[in-house]
């Protein structure tokens, strides 16, 4: 590995985190272009649906430069026509003399091919620099190609003492300005949002992105929903939810975010279908018994079957805290 590879590879990886809300069914992939000599590094992420790849969009900014030159690229290049052409042939085609790669796409129509045909193009091509840090970046689509269900992310906001709404149902606002808008960027990230038939009866939420820049996700309400609650239009499901996270694989959801209420959350937990826990934690706090819990369903009976993830991050947005756990390190839920 070469001394700046690991700087590079951070570059693309802060490139297509830069376009995680726009690419979505397609991976938010980063590309940086280091030519051999003294000229500018070009850099490209993925475009919306139908746009140019990462690679496409560094090596037409690089131009000659890219002859001789070192490509870092989060995602295995693909080999694929599809919308737009192999972003390996055109690697090639330009003359790149070395390719490092974050991790290989586990998607049937690359799997290996665009390391392959690198090689067979007399291309030295390294895998794996950074690898953790990308996977962590692509989890979503990564999660979605090895298991044909999206990425599960269960988002909470409760007083420190475990409640998220009060005794009389009452919820807003728990958390601060500074919490809310970070939650409107997660439903940015997502391609569905889900919520159970009582909040929208409660609370009559209209489940769009405000507070961010994004596209709204598609709304699901499990149960049935009044035809006028602001949530309209959206997919009504009933009934067990593995058969749901299949439908929506299948329809390229690559990212859902369960926005409750208790009973909703306690489902895909007890399920073990959560891959990623976000609790918004407010200084705030109710002071009883009586509030409504996180999950609105019977826990582990006993602490040898308790339920353990890991942290995986910890900050403060304003006042209130927000924290990032893990159903299993490395990703992917508890089986």
């Amino acid at each position: 590995m070469a001394a700046d590879d690991e700087v590079w590879m951070t570059e693309a990886i802060a490139l297509g985190q830069s376009v995680r809300t726009s690419t979505s069914p397609n991976p938010w992939v980063g590309a940086v272009i280091v030519p051999a000599g003294d000229e500018p590094v070009a850099e490209g992420a993925t475009q919306p649906p139908g746009g140019p790849h990462a690679e496409a969009v560094a090596l037409e900014l690089a131009g000659s430069t890219a002859r001789g030159a070192t490509a870092y690229v989060t995602l295995e290049p693909c080999c694929h026509h599809g919308r737009t052409g192999p972003c390996a042939e055109a690697l090639i085609d330009a003359g790149v003399a070395r390719v490092v790669v974050g991790v290989l796409d586990p998607d049937p129509h690359v799997a290996g091919r665009g390391i392959a045909r690198l090689r067979e193009a007399g291309i030295e091509v390294e895998v794996g620099v950074l690898a953790s840090d990308v996977e962590e970046s692509l989890a979503p689509y990564l999660a979605h190609r090895r298991r044909g269900r999206p990425w599960v992310v269960l988002k909470l906001a409760a007083t420190l003492d475990g409640r998220i709404a009060a005794p009389d149902g009452s919820s807003r606002w728990i958390t601060g300005p500074e919490a809310r808008a970070d939650a409107h960027q997660l439903r940015a990230e997502s391609d569905a949002i889900v919520v159970g038939a009582g909040t929208v009866r409660a609370d009559d939420p209209a489940l769009t992105v405000r507070m961010a820049v994004g596209r709204d996700p598609l709304r699901i309400v499990l149960g049935r929903a009044p035809e006028r609650a602001r949530v309209q239009p959206a997919l009504v499901h009933e009934g067990e939810l593995e058969p749901l996270l299949a439908e929506l694989g299948s329809r390229g959801v690559l990212q859902l975010l369960v926005e409750g209420g208790s009973r909703v959350a306690w489902s895909f937990h007890q399920q073990r279908l959560v891959d990623q826990y976000v609790v918004y934690l407010a200084p705030a706090l109710l002071g009883g018994d009586d509030g409504v819990p996180l999950f609105g369903g019977p826990g582990a009976p006993s602490m040898d079957q308790v339920w353990r993830g890991w942290f995986r991050a910890v900050r403060t947005l304003g006042p209130d805290l927000r924290i990032d756990l893990l159903a299993a390190q490395g990703g992917g839920a508890v089986p």
